[in-house]
């Protein structure tokens, strides 16, 4: 039976490969994926190790808390360590030399005015190190910034922007800024850039003055004497320390470092994981379908294996032992193909700015073992059903003229569906509205078995719906036309499997088509209903900006308030948690703040904390209640709730005072400035007023209500393009689907076809006929992806409903364009099969058997 089963994927190659087809893509996104974030990951670990190299011991403040994310990784800036523990630390007994550095926000305006944006990476200052030995810089040309008019630059920045040595550039700063020289470019290591981040380097007392860390460092670098350990020399430093501080080794701060990147980055992985893993599931029912089809067209041949003596057991072997070889040829195949996707994932994240260090891309053995077990496991559990159907095959059926399969009604199929349906529906409604640990786990159960059920239920509607769709093709091109439709119609089990593969790429792209509506229709009713302020300043590089933005816009006259929005992480229950910082005199004259209980102006009381309600009621909060909290600089403190508000969408959960914030945070840069023009003062007075301000700071941006809220819907919908492009992966794999099942039919059909051909009809009409069920397949395939996906979407808006996502919206023309799409791809599809099937040779298509 196993030399049986290989002769049969020997002679039908085309078939081998078309079936192969939805496994190898599925594998490869998924051994891409893997691969590129194997490559990150030994990137960061090189990279880390090396900007550590030479740095035997680090002291700096101990994190109070840490984030919510996997893992715990420490979250927000800790403690600085004061100046006058270099010395402390330097007598300790082994220290060969210790030095205390500083950074912090810096971004750099090249010679034309605008700031240097880095996509969404960070914007690094930091003071030299002096010791050549714990310098994770190399100096590539000039030399080290000396006094407060020189810096020295990534080269990697310089390359880019066209600057050099002798340029002088200004550097945006928390305060004021600053202009200085470049007189020296810098790399870590090999590398000329920190992945993507830009870098400015100055001495230590500038670094000192422009971070606001007067006679303070945010660590001290730690050099061993010749025959010391680090791990010696950690110890006896730590015994020095006051509360507070930590001594960590060299090696130590690198793998937490990576580790915190690693974790930080671990949703990017995820994600491309659930695409290919939605991928592979539009495979398993492409694969499916092909080996049912097979199994109904060798009816004949596997029934005369069980006239000649093989049992039911052997020929279900026999066709498992078919669907490993797919499986494991397009495994293969997949794991190699994966390469091609983790090259082309690395240039798209080098295109959005995300600049990952040099190496060679890497393969672990998990990576194989997972690919060979998932491709060769969902190839074989797809196999499973129509193999057991093999196995039951009477030996009479040998005797029998092979006829085009054809299906029936199914009670045990419509009982299943319904079941499978139900039992997701229940999974999702748990996820999304219980208050389980899983619900992640639980949606995505419940969006599987929604999409089985519905696939099983489908071709009770099949044949209809089919007549519904196709009754255009039938009035425009009668004979093609109408075969067609009767073709989809003849078999609506089949149809709607075919279908089902198309349904659930659709209908995740409609699902998250009318999420992204709905999300951008909720937050344009916000931003409405809770915005007075007329302009809007936010960062042109997704980086805090410095407060003297708000101090010269306050200065104007043409603007009556302005008021500034920070943000910054303390920790609750010790988990981080964001936390706002606002000016309650300025925030109600900018924004509409309703308020349950308590009131606004009592924010500014000393450690005063607004609370959103819901916030408050899942911690039984009333005002008057006190907060335990912690803030990485100022240690445990705590803050008394003065009130409650009803929204969220603008404020956020917890709002504390400026003053508040000034006194527990570092780092005192505004995420948003907002303003309000004061009576008497023209749009366009305002507007000019507000762009000299944007001038003197390159790196902001000033919007009026209408153009904020276009760019909040651009993002959403630059979002949404990126996640219907990586679902078109499935799309893709459902066309395939189509071309495969009508390849298989025209095989199945061949003496139909012929006698169609005898009687008079001609290959044109032919190619037509089969177009139009290529359409038919592909359009009941979006229409049952669109109701799916309405009713998901309608799903996570109710979920999300106190969350701020509060109308649902459908857009319909959108929705209506995906269905003339379908039919299009469906035109495309069927092209192939169209053309096989016109070329066949009459006479022999006739005497085929």
């Amino acid at each position: 039976m196993f030399r049986t089963a290989l002769k049969g994927v020997a002679a039908h190659k085309v078939r081998f490969l078309l079936t192969a087809l939805a496994i190898i893509l599925g594998v490869g996104f998924i051994a891409g994926t893997y691969i590129l974030t194997d490559t990150m990951n030994a990137a960061f670990d090189g990279l880390f190790q090396q900007i550590s190299k030479g740095i035997a011991v680090e002291v700096t403040g101990t994190p109070k808390f840490t984030s919510s994310g996997p893992g715990g990784q420490q979250s927000g800036s800790a403690q600085r360590v004061p100046a006058s523990l270099v010395p402390v630390v330097a007598a300790v007994e082994g220290v060969r030399v210790a030095e205390g550095n500083v950074g912090g926000y810096a971004q750099l305006v090249d010679e034309k005015g605008k700031a240097i944006s880095t996509g969404g990476a960070p914007t690094l200052g930091t003071s030299w190190t002096s010791d050549a030995q714990m310098n994770s810089l190399t100096m590539r040309q000039g030399r080290a910034p000396r006094d407060s008019g020189e810096i020295a630059v990534d080269a990697g920045t310089a390359a880019k922007h066209d600057l050099h040595i002798g340029d002088t550039v200004t550097v945006l700063l928390q305060g004021p800024s600053i202009k200085a020289k470049i007189v020296g470019l810098v790399g870590f290591g090999q590398q000329d850039n920190l992945l993507g981040a830009t870098l400015v380097v100055f001495d230590t007392a500038t670094a000192q003055r422009v971070f606001d860390a007067p006679n303070q460092f945010d660590a001290i670098a730690v050099a061993a004497d010749p025959g010391v350990s680090a791990v010696q020399l950690r110890d006896r430093i730590q015994a020095v320390l006051p509360n507070g501080f930590q001594a960590k080794t060299g090696q130590e701060t690198a793998q937490t470092q990576s580790a915190d990147i690693r974790k930080a980055l671990s949703f990017f992985t995820i994600a491309l994981l659930v695409f290919a893993d939605i991928a592979l599931f539009v495979g398993a029912f492409i694969i499916y379908n092909t080996f049912s089809i097979l199994v109904a067209q060798r009816t004949r041949e596997l029934a005369l294996l069980r006239a000649l003596g093989a049992s039911g057991a052997q020929v279900r072997r026999a066709v498992m032992i078919e669907a490993a070889v797919v499986g494991i040829f397009a495994s293969i195949i997949g794991l190699a193909f994966g390469f091609v996707v983790a090259a082309g994932l690395r240039a798209l994240l080098n295109a959005f700015g995300i600049d990952l260090p040099s190496t060679s891309l890497q393969v672990l053995p998990r990576t194989i073992i997972v690919a060979l077990i998932i491709g060769v496991g969902v190839t074989l559990a797809s196999a499973l059903v129509p193999a057991r159907r093999a196995a039951k095959l009477p030996p009479v059926a040998a005797l029998r003229d092979p006829e085009p399969s054809s299906s029936a009604f199914s009670l045990g199929r419509t009982i299943i569906g319904s079941l499978l349906t139900a039992g997701g529906i229940a999974a999702l409604f748990l996820g999304l509205f219980g208050s389980t640990g899983n619900s992640g786990l639980l949606v995505g159960l419940g969006a599987i078995l929604v999409f089985l059920g519905v696939g099983g239920l489908s071709p009770l509607i099949a044949r209809p719906l089919a007549r519904v769709i196709g009754a255009p093709g039938a009035g425009v091109s009668r004979v093609s036309g109408k075969l067609g439709r009767e073709n989809a119609m003849r078999n609506p089990k089949r149809t709607a499997s075919t279908a089902a593969a198309l349904m659930i790429g659709l209908g995740l792209v409609a699902f998250v088509s009318i999420f992204a509506a709905s999300i951008k229709s909720s937050a344009d009713a916000a931003l409405e209903s809770t915005l007075k302020a007329d302009y809007i300043v936010t960062s042109t590089s997704f980086q805090p900006f410095s407060q003297n933005v708000a101090a010269e816009l306050r200065s104007k006259s043409e603007f009556a308030s302005v008021s500034e929005v920070r943000q910054g992480i303390m920790g609750f229950k010790g988990t981080a948690t964001q936390v706002s910082g606002m000016d309650p005199e300025t925030l109600t004259q900018v924004a509409t703040v309703n308020m349950k209980a308590g009131s606004v102006d009592a924010l500014g009381q000393e450690n005063g904390l607004l609370v959103w309600q819901q916030t408050a009621k899942s911690n039984g909060w009333t005002v008057g209640d006190t907060v335990p909290v912690e803030f990485n600089q100022t240690g445990k403190q705590t803050l008394k709730v003065v009130g409650i508000y009803t929204d969220n969408r603008l404020l956020g959960n917890y709002v504390v005072s400026l003053d508040t914030y000034d006194r527990n945070f570092v780092e005192q840069l505004d995420t948003v400035v907002l303003a309000k023009t004061a009576p008497g003062v023209s749009q366009a007075q305002a507007k000019a007023a507000a762009n000299a301000v944007a001038k003197a700071f390159p790196n902001v941006q000033v919007q009026d209500q209408a153009e904020f809220r276009q760019k909040q819907a651009s993002q959403i919908d630059t979002l949404l393009g990126l996640i219907t492009a990586l679902l078109g992966l499935a799309i893709f794999i459902a066309l395939f689907g189509i071309i495969n099942t009508l390849g298989l039919s025209i095989l199945e059909r061949t003496r139909e076809i012929g006698l169609l051909r005898a009687v008079g009809m001609s290959r044109r009409q032919v190619r037509g006929m089969i177009r139009w069920e290529s359409v038919i397949i592909a359009v009941l395939g979006a229409l049952l992806g669109i109701v799916v996906g309405v009713f998901f979407g309608w799903a996570m808006v109710r979920a999300l409903h106190s969350q701020g996502i509060t109308s649902m919206t459908v857009p319909y023309g959108q929705l209506l364009f995906y269905v003339i799409l379908a039919g299009v791809f469906g035109v495309l599809a069927g092209l192939l099969p169209a053309r096989r099937a016109a070329r066949l040779n009459v006479l022999e298509a006739i005497a085929t058997e």
